[in-house]
């Protein structure tokens, strides 16, 4: 596994405590990690930079999850090849939307370190597909 491609994530949440354990998390799993604290500051950040895949909460001031993933539909090229997943406490209520935008990985907050690691796995291996 010393081959393995480092992922790069963006991890989007507007509790700097959670942000800070899943770039923690992301982190010690040999990845890189970069924050933004609402969807705007995420929109302006993927302006910016290239990420693998984005943790993404729902519930955020100025611009909300479903926001932010409305805004990449509207604009393809921005993030191509992003992963989104979306990390709530309470995802339910937004599903039909979630699954309207093409959002098939949905997690409960909190996030614990296996389904990180599945996470992680799994893109890995859709990268090399």
């Amino acid at each position: 596994m010393s081959n393995e491609r480092q992922l790069r994530f963006l991890v989007v949440d507007d509790n700097e405590d959670i942000r800070d354990v899943f770039c923690r998390l992301v982190e010690r799993a040999g990845h890189v990690a970069s924050t933004a604290y609402d969807g705007q500051d995420a929109v302006e950040t993927l302006e910016r930079d290239r990420f693998d895949v984005m943790l993404l909460d729902l519930t955020m001031p100025r611009m909300t999850g479903v926001e932010v993933v409305r805004w990449l539909r509207d604009r393809p090229d921005v993030a191509p090849a992003l992963r989104i997943v979306v990390i709530s406490a309470w995802a339910g209520e937004n599903r039909a939307v979630l699954q309207e935008l093409g959002i098939t990985t949905v997690m409960q907050k909190p996030l614990r370190i296996q389904q990180l690691t599945d996470l992680i796995a799994e893109t890995l291996r859709d990268l090399e597909s």
